[in-house]
């Protein structure tokens, strides 16, 4: 768990189609000053729009997390928060010139390589973590969606996530992950969206999924995956709910030093518990973690450990 605020060291640029909404879309990551927090900014309208990535701006959880503010709002950002959340990134401003994240490939995959190429600045300011300190929990029938202490598990977040499907590939199947960067970009990262052959026409005619394809999504039928390039994981549908999870939780707005037990849940559970944690100060710690000595401004790669004397002092440029 970084001691100081992070954000990026250069701009990062990526272009891709919406995919419930089909449209082309461009984003610009830019860095931010410490303390701003993740902030998406429709930029296709006559006045550019922030809307902050918190759990308070949660507007729809219909098939994916939809954040809104006076009217606006952007859609699907819970792979890219996830890739950011996992990376360590504190600060950013997301530029996105239409309704909705693009898709790319259906993963966090190509968010982790951009955010990776791009490298990380530390920030002087500390980060702020959130420390979970009693059990807090949301169910909606069999989903279930709980927080925990870490007890003396590693610092950071460690994630169980379970799930159960009635398709022959799926049934149940159920992934335990401490979130590091290098655990998630091996592990989670590259695990896609998937839905079956039989919805199909059923979202499109409800205007979602227009813009999936074979391309952005793991699409099965009855009895097999239809994509040719087949599964990145065996268990690839589980990692990537797990993936869904980290990015919701996300929206707490700082880092969380605990456990998450997700089974059978979606967006709106793993929404519904961010709003039930911090409507409980019983629940958490705030926490501050910052060195004596401030990191130099050195770009570094946050799969790889900052080596050892990268400091200087508080007195430092």
């Amino acid at each position: 768990m970084f001691q100081h605020q992070t954000t990026i060291a250069k701009i990062i640029r990526v272009a891709g189609v919406g995919l419930h909404s089909g449209v082309p879309v461009q984003v610009v990551i830019r860095p931010a000053p410490a303390n701003t927090g993740i902030v998406f900014v429709r930029t296709d309208l006559p006045k550019a729009t922030m809307i902050e990535a918190k759990v308070d701006q949660v507007v729809c959880t219909a098939l994916a997390t939809t954040l809104g503010v006076d009217g606006v709002t952007l859609g699907t950002v819970e792979h890219v928060l996830s890739a950011i959340y996992a990376l360590g990134v504190s600060n950013l401003f997301i530029d996105v010139n239409g309704p909705e994240v693009p898709v790319l490939d259906g993963s966090a995959d190509r968010w982790v390589n951009a955010i990776v190429d791009a490298g990380l600045v530390y920030q002087r300011e500390a980060t702020r973590h959130l420390v979970i300190k009693k059990e807090i929990e949301v169910r909606d029938g069999d989903k279930v969606a709980k927080l925990m202490p870490r007890g003396n598990r590693e610092p950071g977040l460690h994630v169980r996530c379970s799930i159960y499907f009635e398709h022959p590939l799926i049934e149940s199947q159920a992934q335990t992950l401490h979130i590091t960067p290098e655990i998630f970009a091996r592990e989670v990262a590259a695990a896609r969206t998937f839905g079956f052959k039989k919805d199909v026409d059923a979202l499109r005619k409800a205007g979602l999924g227009l813009g999936g394809s074979l391309d952005n999504a793991v699409v099965l039928d009855g009895f097999c995956v239809l994509n040719d390039e087949g599964l990145r994981y065996a268990d690839e549908f589980v990692r990537h709910k797990l993936l869904d999870a980290v990015g919701d939780l996300a929206l707490v707005g700082m880092p969380i030093d605990g456990c998450l037990v997700v089974h059978k849940a979606g967006h709106a559970l793993h929404t519904a518990l961010g709003k039930q944690l911090l409507s409980d100060p019983d629940a958490f710690e705030i926490v501050e973690q910052a060195s004596d000595c401030v990191p130099l401004r050195t770009t570094w790669n946050p799969l790889v450990t900052l080596p050892v004397g990268l400091e200087e002092s508080p007195e430092a440029a």
